[in-house]
């Protein structure tokens, strides 16, 4: 340690300086080290890992043709596909996922999720708030909050964790973002070219910890005196970083080989290639099977985003072909991670939910394709110890409008962190102006449907 001897000068109000210092830290961080463990204590979040996977079917889904369809609508409405029985009674599905038709029982079903800003982004799936008049620093994601409030269940595992890979289309390619929490509680993501810098090479994990103590040392100073707090996140990701490079446990968790064939073929497979247009995003089944083992191995937030679902029509395939190539592999994806997650038992603890940034229109257009439609879209959750087997709302008889039970985002979000122990009515974050943030717009309450 670097010791620089020198007085203790107090200031006028007679505060001492380490006494101003500890201070700062709370305007910066909102809740102090004790406040943390005796809320973790409260919620048993120590007694197990709470977790989240988020699937943000990035480019907005058409509703109407997976889990809304309208058989009796006009044909220019109802499409190609027919709906079909699940295995919870009243029930029914589009007919191009078969697997979860046999798994409903296992699901619930939002039909009027409203809101929805009718942006290609997911940063309002990402943070449950709008875009426009954000704090300064912009609003921090679920996982960036969770980072903060809740921090990692080990110092070698992330506790969020993007597997969003790099696309073309950026508002789509968001992990979500750290906001005003700073670069600390940022995504962590392993994706690409980037797994390799996760193994040290030619050089010993004491080296590095005695490189990495002498540059925390020289740096402590400027840490303690910068009150933007930039300094203090960037040592948390270093610490992070650090904890990494020393633990096999990530790389483990990555690693796919580990699992049996049976297992990775029940996943499938995919292609790494843009699912679609130059801009889009992969259709990758092993991000489910990813998204499992770093749950199992601690992190309590993972995002992922899969395929491309803004299908206009002609000349990139009509919403009707995309369809039948992309709602069958998320079939085959999505059911194996939830059978997995069921026989661990680590259902009751980890919280599915599978939605996109807005609906398509009803109306079919004159290239065969649906466009944007923010006024309605859909969500799915599982898990979590929530309320499964049953459709939450409903919309009109062309599913263009909600017209029983609408949900907003706020809704969705309060509910993501009540499963994670976190009390969106009490626990608020600071901004870089200090001022107390709520976790959801408008202190909105949770899914009452899905937690009684």
């Amino acid at each position: 340690m670097l010791i620089i001897p020198g007085e203790r000068h107090r200031h006028c109000d007679g505060i001492s300086r380490r006494n101003f210092l500890r201070i700062g830290s709370l305007a910066m961080g909102g809740l102090t080290l004790p406040d943390l463990l005796r809320a973790e204590a409260a919620s048993g979040i120590k007694q197990s890992n709470k977790s989240v996977i988020m699937i943000f079917l990035s480019g907005g889904p058409p509703h109407q043709d997976m889990v809304d369809l309208k058989p009796d609508a006009p044909v220019e409405v109802r499409g190609e596909f027919e709906p079909i029985n699940t295995n919870v009674p009243g029930i029914q599905i589009g007919d191009q996922l078969p697997l979860l038709a046999k798994m409903t029982d296992k699901l619930a079903i939002i039909r009027s999720i409203v809101g929805s800003e009718g942006r290609h982004a997911g940063f309002q799936c990402m943070t449950g708030q709008r875009s426009t008049n954000q704090p300064q620093g912009g609003w921090p994601s679920l996982g960036s909050a969770v980072s903060k409030l809740r921090g990692p269940t080990t110092p070698s595992m992330p506790p969020f964790v993007s597997l969003v890979p790099p696309m073309k289309g950026k508002g789509w390619s968001d992990p979500g973002q750290p906001g005003f929490l700073g670069i600390g509680h940022q995504a962590f993501r392993p994706t690409g070219d980037c797994q390799a810098d996760m193994v040290l090479n030619d050089i010993t994990p004491d080296r590095l910890h005695d490189r990495h103590t002498l540059l925390t040392s020289l740096d402590r100073f400027r840490r303690e005196a910068d009150a933007s707090g930039a300094m203090a996140g960037l040592d948390r990701f270093n610490e992070q970083a650090l904890g990494i490079l020393t633990s096999s446990k990530l790389a483990e968790a990555l690693d796919l080989t580990r699992e049996s064939q049976a297992v990775r073929d029940r996943y499938g497979y995919g292609s790494p290639e843009p699912a679609g247009y130059g801009d889009a995003g992969p259709l990758l089944n092993t991000y489910f099977l990813s998204a499992r083992r770093l749950i199992e191995a601690g992190a309590r937030v993972v995002t992922l985003a899969y395929g491309r679902w803004d299908w206009h029509g002609r000349p990139h395939g009509t919403t009707f072909e995309n369809s039948r190539h992309h709602m069958p592999m998320l079939d085959q994806g999505l059911t194996a991670l939830l059978e997995d997650l069921h026989q661990r038992g680590l259902d009751k603890d980890t919280t599915v939910i599978v939605w996109g940034e807005f609906g398509r229109t009803p109306k079919i257009n004159a290239n065969v394709g649906r466009d944007h439609w923010p006024n309605v879209s859909f969500a799915m959750f599982s898990g979590g110890g929530l309320r499964t087997g049953q459709v939450i709302g409903a919309t009109d008889r062309l599913a263009g409008e909600a017209v029983d039970r609408p949900v907003t985002f706020g809704e969705v979000f309060s509910t993501l962190y009540n499963r994670l122990g976190i009390d969106t009515s009490a626990i608020t974050l600071r901004d870089l102006n200090g001022r107390p943030q709520y976790l959801v717009p408008e202190r909105a309450e949770s899914i009452r449907e899905l937690i009684g």
